[in-house]
């Protein structure tokens, strides 16, 4: 199995004792006490009289405990179970629930038909409700999507709808946040030890904060609507343990691409991903929003980073409903371990047309680019935006191919015009960007991450090589069938912007 996980040079492997681990509920202990009861059994019957009780009684003699990984504790506590092994399918209790302008409409249409028309849901304030998939455009289906929601939360009295109903000018929306995803997160509603299932396969993004953060389709979203409940599978757990202090040239994104060139993309297929170690204890949220953000590229089930007194800091002025983190026991069985040392890492990218196939940034300088895309909810966070602007200010140069800038959300867009970058004298990020010759931020939303109607801004309507932040790669993603998606970090889309090929951010970070 090992020989299919390693890739081939020139690309270095940088994991290390990679171990399967035992799964077994049961410890050796229990393996002598049968082997006792055995010997015992085969004895000559000496008595017909029954033995005498051991004084230990009946309730303490039942299934030996083991140790649990975040996620098998997280789903144990959502379906009020003491104990869970990886397979075991439970009844969850869900804490928040997620849909949007894409997904939304369906998921409601299967509520009302299987629960009636004049059904509610099972808990108003517990549905998140956040069109951002595909806003500005003038596609009517499109804006009828999101009519359909609106229409749905004032029926249902949803309490967190983040509306928009004038396109024109986002800043007229003050509800309006824009990605699902990092919205989530600003608006407090991850939080660690809870279960928050989502209508789009980004959902994982949230198992940044210690929480079971995982994506569901329509059906499923309609039966959580009308009961709080679903069923799922235990996932076994991959852990992931990175060491090593991070290069200034590396981000998260750097992080989860070799993960992912390292076990394929579908190296990790309904499985949890559990990322520790003491380079992941030095990201701040939003780097490990973007570890969480593609474990679904790996087919992963679900990502997860222990919570920890970063995670505790952001959630101070977010949330103030009480939340109980979980830890992985000291003796909990992981399917397997993978070992990195990051300080070895290399910028990477993802070449067309898959997010596992990975390169060293530097061995596709002669890749001649026609533009780059800076956004997402993988890539349009304001640490996104603030390591994009850092290179930029490094190098004093402009760009060579159009740039765009689509934040996340509406705080990502104003943190463009009002947050300094640090050593620039005081400039914005926005100033900066406007120097270096890129477009301007666009209005907040997921934009041509995913394609989306064809006046979407940014989206690839001609087969162009397109350098971005986003997650997938894949034929069409973008728009145009015939266009090519180099995945990268910010620094490394920014550094070839700069110079109109692909190009490693070292060039003008060192």
């Amino acid at each position: 199995m090992a020989s299919s996980l390693v890739s081939p040079s020139p690309i270095p492997s940088f994991i290390g004792n990679k171990k399967s681990l035992g799964s077994s509920a049961f410890p050796a202990t229990s393996q002598i006490a049968i082997q006792k009861c055995k010997k015992q059994v085969s004895k000559k019957i000496v008595s017909v009289m029954a033995p005498q009780q051991s004084e230990r009684k009946p309730a303490t003699t039942g299934s030996v405990k083991t140790g649990m990984t975040m996620t098998e504790k997280i789903l144990a506590r959502a379906s009020e179970k003491p104990q869970l092994t990886p397979g075991d399918n439970v009844w969850v209790n869900v804490d928040i629930l997620m849909t949007h302008d894409v997904c939304g409409p369906g998921s409601i249409g299967i509520f009302k038909k299987e629960f009636g028309e004049n059904a509610k849901v099972w808990d108003r304030e517990k549905v998140v409700i956040i069109p951002d998939h595909y806003i500005f455009t003038s596609d009517e289906r499109a804006n009828r999507n999101v009519d359909i929601l609106r229409d749905f939360c004032t029926e249902q009295n949803i309490k967190y709808f983040y509306d928009i109903k004038d396109l024109g000018n986002f800043k007229a929306n003050p509800d309006y946040k824009g990605v699902c995803h990092v919205a989530l997160a600003q608006e407090g509603h991850c939080r660690p030890g809870e279960v928050l299932l989502g209508t789009d396969s980004h959902t994982c993004t949230a198992g940044a904060f210690g929480q079971f953060a995982t994506g569901i389709g329509n059906t499923d979203a309609g039966f959580v609507l009308g009961t709080g409940k679903l069923l799922l599978k235990v996932p076994p757990t991959l852990r992931f343990v990175m060491d090593g202090e991070m290069p200034p040239y590396l981000l998260a994104k750097d992080l989860i691409l070799q993960i992912i060139g390292e076990i394929s993309v579908a190296g990790a297929t309904y499985k949890s991903m559990e990322f520790v170690g003491t380079t992941v204890e030095s990201l701040n949220m939003e780097e490990r929003m973007t570890l969480c953000n593609m474990v679904v590229e790996a087919g992963g089930k679900n990502g997860v980073v222990p919570a920890d007194s970063t995670t505790f800091k952001y959630l101070e002025d977010k949330t103030s409903l009480p939340y109980e983190p979980v830890y992985s026991d000291a003796q909990a069985s992981f399917l397997s371990e993978y070992r990195f040392d990051i300080s070895k890492l290399e910028p990477l990218v993802a070449k067309p047309h898959s997010p596992d196939n990975r390169a060293l940034a530097r061995e596709c300088k002669d890749v001649k680019i026609d533009r780059v895309y800076i956004g997402s909810c993988t890539g349009g966070k304001t640490e996104d935006f603030l390591a994009a602007a850092k290179l930029f200010l490094a190098s004093g140069k402009k760009v060579k191919v159009p740039t765009f800038l689509v934040p996340a959300t509406q705080k990502v867009w104003l943190d463009l015009y009002t947050l300094p970058v640090p050593g620039s004298g005081g400039k914005t990020m926005s100033q900066i960007f406007e120097e270096a010759g890129c477009d301007t931020p666009a209005s907040p939303s997921c934009g041509a991450c995913l394609g989306g109607p064809k006046d979407t801004y940014a989206r690839m309507n001609e087969p162009k090589v397109c350098v971005s932040t986003t997650n997938r790669n894949f034929p069409g993603r973008m728009g145009h069938k015939e266009g090519q998606i180099y995945l990268a970090s910010p620094y490394t889309a920014a550094a070839s912007a700069l110079t109109g090929y692909v190009t490693d951010p070292r060039e003008f970070l060192q």
